[in-house]
């Protein structure tokens, strides 16, 4: 089931929250690398459910842990609304095979 946030979130902001729950640099998590074998337990999942959800975002943990990737994640909160910070649409147009580093955020 995917949920509408009420709360607008970037892209960059999933990425910052997650990378500071693994003690990493943002840049340094690919958009499809599996976010527990990075580190990620579940206790850290509900952490970033629960501070998102008090920010006013609508997030289901189980849909977090069924796919575990900064991409998969965007997906869920955003569906196929426009990231704010930079104009793409959906959770993978910047992030699209064959892009640099540079062009997903």
């Amino acid at each position: 089931m995917m949920t509408s946030p009420s709360r607008v979130l970037t892209r960059q902001d999933v990425r910052e929250a997650v990378a500071r729950r693994l003690g990493v640099d943002p840049d340094d998590i690919d958009v499809d690398e599996n976010l527990v074998v990075l580190g990620l337990g579940s206790l850290e999942m509900m952490q970033l459910v629960n501070d998102w959800e008090r920010a006013g975002v609508r997030v289901e943990f189980r849909e977090l842990a069924a796919g575990p990737t900064l991409r998969g994640w965007w997906d869920h909160l955003t569906g196929d609304r426009e990231d704010p910070a930079t104009g793409d649409r959906g959770p993978a147009a910047g992030d699209r095979e064959g892009s640099t580093a540079d062009d997903r955020d």
